[in-house]
């Protein structure tokens, strides 16, 4: 999840409560990592981090309540179809094993694999997973590209 507007911290910790809240139970989280927007052009920069959980709620219910923190976070729709900033925003990166590609879900994520944001944090928790759509873990992930950006940890 990630937050480049407002209280990005405040942003972060109010995201992991409102998860608490939920069927969703948090193992672990990673380090904050502060960096560039992916995507689109901002002077504000993101907080970014990981996190481990269990839940008895499937994907899309739990998309669905994503979705629901978001906007009762303050997030808007998107006013065109490009990215912007924005004050919070929660995805599934991967789902067990899954792989589902519906018009409504796509997991594993589809871009998980380019975002630096996405790797770093994730390989904290979970270094060895196999990625059965990427056939590849998230080490191996994390050498098919340059880490050139400078993050900066914070805690939450």
């Amino acid at each position: 999840m990630g937050s480049n507007l407002g209280n990005r911290e405040k942003n972060l910790k109010r995201a992991l409560n409102y998860l608490e809240i939920l069927p969703f139970k948090i193992i672990k989280y990673s380090k904050v990592y502060e960096t560039e927007p992916w995507g689109f052009k901002s002077p504000n920069l993101f907080l970014n981090m990981a996190l481990l959980g269990e839940t008895s709620l499937s994907p899309w219910a739990l998309i669905f309540e994503i979705k629901k923190i978001e906007v009762k976070m303050g997030r808007k729709p998107k006013k065109r179809k490009i990215y912007e900033d924005r004050i919070i925003d929660i995805d599934i990166i991967f789902y067990e094993d899954l792989i589902i590609n519906s018009k409504s879900l796509i997991i594993p994520h589809p871009y998980m694999d380019k975002r630096e944001f996405v790797i770093l944090p994730s390989l904290e928790l979970i270094p060895y997973w196999d990625n059965p759509f990427f056939k590849k873990t998230l080490k191996e992930l994390c050498k098919d590209f340059k880490i050139t950006k400078k993050t900066k940890n914070f805690r939450v």
